[in-house]
């Protein structure tokens, strides 16, 4: 059983890393291709893209961590 756990926690990871660097590319699209545009009316797009730039980073470190983790602990 507690193999299953590990490979589904690794699975998680591994989920985090990928959103994060999706949404770390997203963030540089925006910063670089909607200055001065609405986004949806949610604000101005290159300020938008700095949050989901450091959001990503955040993300794909913290999943990075996590499969180490797993992996060191040898739950996968």
């Amino acid at each position: 059983m507690a193999k299953k756990q590990g490979i589904g926690m690794a699975i998680i990871a591994f989920a985090v890393y990928i959103i994060g660097g999706i949404s770390t590319f997203g963030g540089l699209v925006l910063i670089f291709f909607m200055k001065n545009k609405d986004l949806l009316g949610w604000g101005e797009g290159r300020a938008i893209g700095y949050l989901f730039f450091c959001v990503g980073l955040c993300l794909s470190i913290i999943g990075v961590l996590l499969m180490r983790l797993f992996r060191n602990r040898g739950l996968t």
